[in-house]
């Protein structure tokens, strides 16, 4: 795999040429058109097929897979222009192997919406280990809130992808509650209603596990947490069902603020299978301007993280969107519009300006102004280079895997290049 870089003049014929590859095999990978004009400063992955083979009339994925003895899944990763529903025609080149050498293997989870476009969804199963459906709630009173979920599971399922429960104390509003977490890690007879219904859930509809995200939950709701994490732990492991929680980015076990006191590292990762790290959201909504994910701060969240977590607990936290900022920046006022990668790149093509880097968030980020009013803005976001050096710290760190928050947008470059240095985990 190399990420190309675009410079003056490049157009995807210039660049295969330069290259050695298809042109075909770089529009699709990449999703570009093919009379899209390049943005300087955008990111092209390049990958060079190995092995290929050429379908012929009456061949299945099943069979191909079966000659070459890879699975269907590996297929799929390899030819993103695939669903399990497509068919194949005549004359049509797959690869069946990349010329890449995995550094190892990396469990990977997604959070998705129930809502998502079912498009989005099929594109990306083929590369999670996990699909983490967002959310359960549960009322004071113990009833569960539950999402429309059963046709997600049942994709994932398709899939070999293992779908995951996920609960937070949500308001009515559809915000992170400290009053009804509180609630339910002070009362016993409220968690074991609530654990009791989660249980019966999860058995019922097959889900894998369970992912906690409870946040802003206070201080003094720490030890509480962990001490339900560990009853809740002790109900799922009896089912065989596996227990994720949700972290704070806590680089400190001293860090102040609500977000971070309730989360108490060493506990909650001693009380589940396994532990993200929500690694992002340095740039935010009313925030200044900067990386959404900026790698000298994931580093320390990661640092601080593998002195109180098992490594093979950990899964790095990736985020799959950016910012936009109305300029200038006034603290209490702007507001950031969340934007997908992909529409980022398409932001800077038609203002015609060009990506820039930032080496020490490793980001990519670009200033335009607003063609209906003049405004300057300033977007950041992520692409194949931000996803490669948040990615690597997975195998310099041997951490478990990555948690995407989250996939309702579908970024190709952030699954070619994953798939290029990993061998992704698959557990059905």
């Amino acid at each position: 795999m190399i990420i190309h870089v675009v410079e003056p003049g490049d157009t995807v014929y210039s660049i295969a040429r330069q290259y050695g590859v298809s042109v075909e095999q770089l529009l699709t990978n990449n999703g570009l058109g093919r009379f899209q004009n390049l943005v300087v400063g955008q990111t092209v992955v390049v990958l060079f097929p190995a092995q290929v083979h050429t379908v012929a009339e009456g061949e299945t994925l099943l069979q191909i897979a079966a000659d070459y003895g890879v699975s269907v899944n590996t297929l799929l990763q390899n030819n993103p222009v695939l669903t399990a529903n497509e068919f194949l025609y005549p004359g049509q080149t797959l690869v069946i192997r990349y010329d890449d050498q995995k550094e190892g293997y990396i469990a990977v989870n997604g959070y998705a919406y129930p809502f998502i476009n079912r498009w989005v969804l099929r594109r990306q199963l083929p590369y999670l280990t996990y699909l983490s459906i967002f959310t359960y709630g549960f009322t004071p009173e113990g009833d569960l809130v539950v999402p429309d979920d059963e046709e997600l599971i049942a994709m994932a399922l398709e899939y070999g992808t293992a779908p995951l429960l996920v609960l937070a104390a949500m308001s009515e509003e559809g915000t992170f509650s400290a009053e009804l977490a509180g609630q339910l890690f002070n009362n016993l007879e409220l968690q074991q209603k609530v654990i009791d219904a989660l249980a019966n859930t999860m058995v019922q509809k097959g889900y894998y596990g369970i992912d906690v995200d409870f946040e802003f939950v206070g201080g003094e709701n720490s030890a509480a947490f962990v001490e339900f994490m560990e009853r809740l732990h002790q109900r799922m492991s009896a089912l065989g069902k596996v227990v994720f929680v949700t972290l704070a980015p806590k680089i400190s076990s001293e860090q102040p603020g609500a977000l971070y006191e309730g989360h108490d590292y060493g506990g909650l990762g001693a009380a589940a299978d396994r532990a993200l790290m929500m690694t992002y959201e340095w740039g935010y909504t009313y925030g200044p301007p900067m990386a959404v994910a900026p790698i000298n701060s994931v580093r320390q969240v990661v640092e601080y993280g593998v002195t109180q977590i098992p490594v093979q607990k950990l899964l790095l936290g990736i985020p799959n969107y950016g910012y936009d900022w109305p300029l200038p920046f006034v603290q209490g006022e702007t507001r950031a519009t969340t934007i997908g990668n992909v529409e980022a790149v398409e932001i800077a093509r038609q203002s015609g300006v060009p990506i820039q880097y930032d080496e020490v968030s490793q980001a990519p980020f670009f200033h335009y102004y607003h063609p209906d009013n003049g405004q300057e803005h300033e977007v950041w976001f992520e692409d194949a280079r931000s996803v490669q050096a948040k990615a690597r710290l997975v195998n310099q760190y041997g951490l478990y895997g990555i948690g995407i928050w989250q996939i309702m947008r579908y970024f190709p470059q952030q699954w070619l290049v994953l798939n290029s240095i990993y061998e992704i985990i698959k557990l059905l």
